[in-house]
């Protein structure tokens, strides 16, 4: 069955870009998983006239369920239990049970001792966020809002409230599953995988062009919901389909395969960071980073146990970091510049010295607005990469954008290009 749902996150903050919105893609891709569609994630203030033209639009999408985030604390402008409420019909009843959970949380906090009368302002902000709607199933709360799960009424469709902080609701997320409204509808929802394809370096009118051909040659494609996306230099394929269609989708991988082998470099949905930390496994590496400004170490240490093989980095911006700390040349800078590959080389020879790791990669470049010059324009990076026994290779890239987006560019490439090295290097001593 095709069970469906729709996302409104309400916060005129959010609605202002104040805030990004996190909650409406994590709930979308969480409501995937579980196979159930969504047909839309909207975006509202905290006003009750537009709550309630988002709850009307959303449900006239013929919506299994709608979830809203946001909007549950004890503040005036917090109203979407109550609007919800008014738009299912349901009078808002006190629940003592919730009232007193809500109270042991705040006296947890140790400002209010258990013998000692709470404010009259938090006596009054627990009555608020203690109203349930008639015959809906409040959600314990994981910070002070509680949840609530409004079951289908009439012709609505069920209604799953959330709270705004992302991490409130992530963490209430498997309690709010488990309520009888939401798991009648989650049993309805269809056996669905979900398979990631990832590749560097490959043109989407390349990707594009062979999807045409497998519309024409492959039995079952339209079974196959595929999804393509370009970030940060790398091209994602990402298919749900029903787990009947397995088969179809190995036809399609195999010919994907085929057609763009030295371009996908993870058929099975492993990121790059992954990957290079598989690679280092008993080796351990650093970086040396001028324009990327530490964010490659960044990368490399974001990951549980990164300690194994992640030694450290060194932030060398100013030429003085270069020579004093890294020992390049000065007359290598005065005669090169920094932005060349013997300067990246030298980096990278440099950082693995002072730490002494396996390897190090290096970047030096020109990410902008200014600081172009002819032969080197905004943009221009220079990569070195330093393995253990090796020869230090280096190469040079122009990536297009904004300072911001030559960063994440030059970092992304440095995580390929440190996988690359140590699977040629792999390959060389096999």
């Amino acid at each position: 069955m095709n069970v469906r749902a729709g996302i409104i996150v309400t916060g005129t903050e959010v609605l202002s870009g104040q805030i990004a919105d996190q909650n409406g893609p994590w709930v979308a891709e969480r409501l995937l998983e579980l196979g159930v569609n969504v047909a839309h994630v909207t975006i509202c203030g905290d006003r009750p006239d537009d709550m309630l033209a988002q709850l009307e639009f959303v449900a006239g999408q013929g919506v299994d369920l709608i979830v809203t985030t946001g909007g549950l604390g004890p503040t005036a402008d917090d109203l979407t239990v109550a609007i919800v409420a008014e738009y299912c019909d349901r009078p808002l009843q006190p629940d003592a049970d919730l009232a007193g959970t809500i109270t042991d949380i705040i006296r947890g906090w140790g400002r209010y001792p258990s013998d000692e009368d709470l404010p009259d302002s938090i006596q009054a902000a627990i009555a608020k966020q203690a109203l349930v709607p008639d015959g809906a199933d409040p959600i314990s709360p994981t910070g002070t809002a509680p949840g609530v799960a409004v079951p289908a009424t009439g012709t609505l469709p069920t209604v799953l409230i959330l709270p705004g902080p992302p991490r409130e609701l992530q963490a209430m997320w498997p309690d709010a599953l488990n309520k009888p409204a939401v798991a009648e509808i989650l049993e309805r929802g269809d056996d669905v995988v979900h398979e990631t394809i990832r590749a560097f370096g490959l043109p989407e009118p390349d990707l594009a062009q062979t999807l045409r051909q497998a519309a024409q040659d492959l039995p079952g494609y339209d079974l196959l919901e595929i999804t393509t996306c370009m970030r940060g230099g790398e091209l994602e394929i990402d298919t749900r389909l029903p787990r009947s269609a397995v088969r179809h989708y190995a036809a399609l991988k195999s010919l994907l395969l085929q057609e763009h082998s030295d371009r996908i470099y993870s058929p099975d949905g492993a990121t790059v960071d992954e990957l290079v930390a598989d690679s280092l496994a008993g080796r351990t590496i650093a970086t040396a980073e001028s324009c990327t400004g530490g964010m490659i170490a960044a990368r490399l240490t974001d990951r549980p146990g990164s300690s194994a093989y992640t030694l450290g980095g060194i932030v060398s911006y100013a030429n003085e970091v270069k020579t004093g700390v890294l020992g390049v040349p000065t007359e290598l800078i005065d005669e090169l510049g920094a932005v060349s590959e013997p300067v990246a080389a030298a980096m990278a020879d440099g950082a693995r010295t002072v730490t002494g790791a396996d390897v190090a990669v290096s970047t030096s470049g020109i990410a902008g607005p200014g600081g172009g010059v002819p032969g080197k324009p905004v943009g221009t990076v220079c990569f070195g990469v330093a393995i253990a026994g090796r020869p230090t290779a280096t190469v040079t890239r122009r990536f297009p954008g904004d300072r911001a987006l030559v960063r994440t560019l030059a970092t992304n490439y440095a995580l390929h290009l440190v996988r690359e090295s140590l699977t040629a290097d792999d390959s060389a001593d096999g």
